[in-house]
């Protein structure tokens, strides 16, 4: 059995909408500035190391279950972040509480970051 070729057209047009071609758009918009879009700078977001700093920063510190669980992480994973930190450059203490390890970032000291990707 072979197949039927399609007898319709396939509708595929080289211009874009409204019968204009990407080029002649593209020269519109260089003509007339004010139909253009300014891209606004995306804000600053919130990172996972800076969420940790933040709360080892605190006066009381943070257990590893505090930061397992402002981050989603596994243990394993958020002793990893703290190693990372140390390597950074940051001084870390950890102390033993009531409900374990107690970790505090000792002087919020600028960090010297080595040339190695985080």
């Amino acid at each position: 059995m072979t197949k039927r070729k399609s007898t319709r057209s396939t509708g595929v047009r080289c211009s874009t909408a409204r019968g204009r071609t990407a080029k002649t758009r593209a020269t519109d918009a260089m003509a007339d500035p004010s139909r253009t879009k300014v891209a606004e700078p995306a804000p600053a977001r919130a990172t996972k190391q800076a969420l940790i700093i933040g709360l080892l920063q605190r006066q009381e510190g943070a257990t590893l279950a505090d930061l397992v669980a402002a981050t989603g992480w596994l243990p394993h994973t958020t002793r990893a972040a703290l190693t990372r930190l140390r390597q950074a450059g940051h001084v870390l203490h950890k102390t033993n509480g009531e409900t374990g390890a107690v970790y505090r970032i000792a002087t919020p000291a600028r960090a010297v970051r080595s040339r190695k990707a985080a």
